[in-house]
């Protein structure tokens, strides 16, 4: 699929030189449970974890009676707003779709969007969350609307919610997700990429979730959504030109412009575009697409769009799956794009 051939979605636009008013900061093996005295919940364990959750029964039953659909629409609904950075809440939805599933460790079995920690401190103030109670305090109002949706879901719901109704590629999704009820499986700091690093680092990080390179790069595409703020990241603007809309561009960026080193006021530094110093990209993406591991993937991406939409369904779709106890019985939802 060509750039040219792309149906954009309606309302998308082209970044604003400043951000808008509004800037805010494989299944668990089961193992034994036990009753919680007087607080309506269990635990489940597997050989690492142990996690406090609402009753799972209850949860179950809950859950069936959600009808995603309308919660699916009622999220699409909510993504555009003028006073928001480029004017779409769907980049920092998808942020929180990811951060909140992107803390799973494969040995451990700890993390995951299973659970929802990110509502609990100090997970909630990690460093790399800086600005998602934003996305969290947003979809206060569907959860208010559906009370019987877990938090997981509709966490990672929004974030398939975004990615479709900003041009992106359909992502099949399925509830199952329980709630914790307390701070005691909030996952360590320090899971989350650092994009001060290197490529080794980026494979640290994503091997310990269990992706491969291919998968990496695939995920790594998100960015054609959004920016950075430097009051959260410390790294500041967009990665292309059109950051609420998802396309491949963010690959033809990197491939194909001359990026030079900028200063940052903190004492960090980016990388600009040398024709146009207001896109930007991290200093571990330059090192990632010199590597001769990820290179060639970042490379067939910037050619193919259709290919790089079917990858990064396939790895976003396994990234917040990662560490949810489905049962094997849930309905997977395709959801139908309105935004077409």
């Amino acid at each position: 699929m060509t750039n040219a051939a792309r149906q954009v979605p309606l309302g998308s636009r082209t970044y604003a030189t400043e951000a808008g008013k509004k800037s805010g900061n494989s299944p668990l093996l089961f193992l034994g449970l036990a009753a919680l005295g007087g607080a309506g919940g269990y635990y489940y364990y597997n050989s690492q974890q142990e996690v406090k959750v609402v009753d799972k029964v209850e949860t179950a039953e809950k859950s069936k009676s959600v009808d995603y659909y309308k919660v699916y629409k009622d999220i699409a609904d909510i993504l555009e707003d003028n006073d928001y950075d480029d004017g779409s809440y769907g980049p920092v939805l998808l942020r929180l779709a990811w951060h909140a599933s992107g803390t799973y460790d494969k040995e451990s079995k700890t993390g995951g969007s299973n659970g929802a920690t990110m509502r609990f401190a100090p997970e909630s103030n990690h460093g790399a969350n800086a600005g998602l109670g934003v996305a969290r305090d947003l979809l206060e109002k569907i959860k208010r609307k559906y009370p019987d949706i877990s938090y997981g879901d509709l966490w990672t719901l929004a974030g398939v919610v975004a990615v479709q109704e900003l041009g992106g590629p359909t992502i099949p999704w399925r509830p199952g997700r329980q709630d914790a009820v307390d701070a005691s499986s909030v996952p360590p700091d320090g899971r989350l990429p650092d994009a001060t690093q290197k490529e080794k680092h980026s494979r640290d990080v994503f091997y310990r979730m269990g992706f491969n390179d291919q998968e990496i790069v695939a995920l790594i595409g998100g960015h054609s959504l959004g920016r950075c703020h430097p009051d959260r990241s410390g790294f500041d603007g967009p990665w292309i030109e059109s950051p609420t809309v998802f396309s491949n561009d963010y690959f033809q960026a990197l491939a194909e412009r001359k990026w030079i080193k900028k200063s940052l006021p903190n004492g960090g530094w980016q990388y600009v575009d040398k024709n146009n110093p207001d896109v930007m990209m991290l200093p571990i993406e330059l090192s990632m697409y010199a590597d001769k591991g990820f290179k060639p993937y970042f490379d067939l991406y910037a050619k193919d769009e259709e290919k790089f939409f079917e990858d990064f369904a396939k790895a976003f779709k396994k990234l917040i799956e990662l560490g949810v106890p489905f049962k094997g019985d849930e309905k997977e939802y395709r959801f139908p794009k309105l935004n077409e």
